[in-house]
Order: C-alpha cells, then sequence, then structure tokens
C-alpha cells in the first residue's frame, strides 16, 4: 500500500470531522457565548484527530459510509478536548501552552476555560442524541462514551495520574493508569465506528482489541517524546513530566526500553488485525505511524 494512499485517506478522514466540527459548533456552541468562543478556540485549534479517524476508519472497515459515523467523531473529539483543557487547568498540569497556542486558560481565563470545557462535554452528548442513526445505535454511543469518559474510563486516570506525582507507580499501576487515562477514549473511538455501521461481535472484537494496543503504543510514545522533543515539536511543554516528577514508561524502562515496550505492543495491536485482511490495510498504517511520530 503506497504511503500516499494513507496520507490521503487520513486528510480525507481528518477533513470531513474538520467541516462537520463547524457545523456542529454554529448549532451547540455559539460565539455570542464567551465560553462558546472558548470551546472553539480550543476544539478547531488543530490536532492529529486520532480518535476521530479511528472512528471513521472503524467504520468503513465493517464496509459501511463513514460518513454514518462523522457525528460520533465530533462527540468523541468533543468530549477529548473538554479533557484537554481541564488538563492544562493549573490544578492539574498547570500548561500554558497546547497545540503551538497558549492553553484555554491562560487565552482567557480559568473560569471560562472550566466552562467551556463543561460545554464541550455536554454538546458530545447532544450531537450523539441528533446524530442521524437509530435510537439504538445513538443509546450505545451515548453509553460508550460515558463509559469511556467517565469515573470508570478517562476520569480515574485523570485521579491515578495525580496520584502518582506524590507516589512512585508501579509497571502494573501505570499500565492500569493509562489504559484508563488515554486507552479508554482510543477504544471508545473504535468502539463508536462499529456503533455506527452495527459491525460484526467479531470485527468489533478485532478493532477494540487493536485499539487497546494502540492506545498503550500512544502513551508509550507520548512518554518518549517529552525527553527527547521540544516544545515547538510537541506543541506543549517538553520536559513536563520530569517537572511534575510524573512516573512514566521511560523512567520504568529507561528510554531503550520505553521503545521498545512500543514496538512490542505495536506488534500484538497489528497481530488483533489479522481476521479483518486486507480490509484492515489502513489501521496497519496508522499503527505503524503513531509508533514512528515525532509529536
Amino acid at each position: 500500500m503506497p504511503s500516499n494512499d494513507y496520507t490521503a485517506q487520513y486528510k480525507a478522514y481528518v477533513s470531513a470531522v474538520e467541516r462537520r466540527l463547524l457545523e456542529l459548533c454554529d448549532l451547540y456552541l455559539p460565539e455570542s457565548a464567551r465560553i462558546g468562543q472558548a470551546a472553539r478556540y480550543s476544539l478547531l485549534g488543530g490536532g492529529k484527530r486520532v480518535r476521530a479517524v479511528l472512528t471513521l476508519a472503524s467504520c468503513e472497515i465493517s464496509g459501511k459510509d463513514p460518513a454514518l459515523a462523522v457525528d460520533y467523531a465530533c462527540a468523541l473529539e468533543m468530549l477529548h478536548c473538554y479533557s484537554l483543557i481541564h488538563d492544562d487547568l493549573p490544578c492539574m498540569d498547570n500548561d500554558d501552552t497546547r497545540r503551538g497556542r497558549p492553553s484555554c486558560h491562560c487565552q482567557y481565563d480559568e473560569a471560562t476555560a472550566l466552562l467551556a470545557a463543561d460545554a464541550l462535554v455536554t454538546a458530545a452528548f447532544e450531537v450523539i442524541a441528533n446524530a442521524p442513526l437509530s435510537a439504538e445505535s445513538r443509546v450505545g454511543a451515548a453509553a460508550c462514551l460515558a463509559a469511556g469518559g467517565g469515573a470508570r474510563g478517562m476520569l480515574y486516570g485523570q485521579e491515578l495520574d495525580k496520584k502518582y506525582e506524590h507516589a512512585r507507580a508501579t509497571e502494573e499501576q501505570l499500565l492500569a493508569l493509562h489504559r484508563h487515562k488515554t486507552g479508554a477514549l482510543i477504544v471508545a473511538a473504535a468502539e463508536l465506528g462499529c456503533l455506527a455501521s452495527d459491525a460484526e461481535p467479531s470485527v468489533r472484537d478485532a478493532l477494540t482489541r487493536y485499539a487497546a494496543g494502540v492506545g498503550l503504543v500512544f502513551q508509550i510514545v507520548d512518554d518518549i517524546l517529552d525527553v527527547t522533543a521540544t516544545t515547538e515539536e510537541l506543541g506543549k511543554p517538553a520536559g513536563s513530566d520530569e517537572a511534575n516528577d510524573k512516573t512514566t514508561f521511560v523512567t520504568l524502562y529507561g528510554l531503550g526500553g520505553a521503545q521498545e515496550l512500543a514496538a512490542q505492543n505495536n506488534r500484538d495491536s497489528l497481530q488483533a488485525l489479522d481476521p479483518l485482511g486486507e480490509s484492515a490495510w489502513f489501521l496497519q498504517e496508522l499503527a505503524r505511524q503513531l509508533l514512528q511520530r515525532r509529536k
């Protein structure tokens, strides 16, 4: 598969999501409100859109039009963005930049950023409720997003992340942290695509196993880049993990060990796609690109 085919497909997915996000912002995050302006500032400020892309690709791999899943993908991006705004707040990671620009609370103020994030998470569920899919699909999508983003998913991971700023995490604890904080929403991305396409159970199983592995690779590479990349490359402060005395895969295994762990999990992710055959070409390349990313 030529790499330009992958690049073109990725761009097509992102373009579809960006267009729909603009439309949804006009519906649910009006610029007449300051919190709407702040929410749009963070949501529309770029980003890799990996989760949204995974949602659309997971829908298409079931033989359905990925446009069916675009509202679910946008809802996931909204919820993910709210978590980033909260992550940057002084009471959390206290980061002043995000995606190469001032964090939401620096561009506006803490109270506005907090409310903008709240507006994003509530808008996400409004988007799902009004998506042009069956009631059964929408109920499943709402449950999926709530579970992935809630106290049994991402939020629990954020709690653990704060906890291990003050205590050294073991390997098992670190894996649990990132299965929740990063992995839960990446798994939800695959599940949302399957819900949009009414995928067969075997397809859903393969995609969720793949997504779980990719989520771990994503976090390991994040830890590696925190010590190997510059702030300019990352678009956010480099070295923040060390500054916050966090346990990372680099502090546990060293740089070389973390790189090998990422490579092993990448191989496991690719193996999970074996039952899907050639139709999984895009997701196979996505996994490779996430392993090699530099920002």
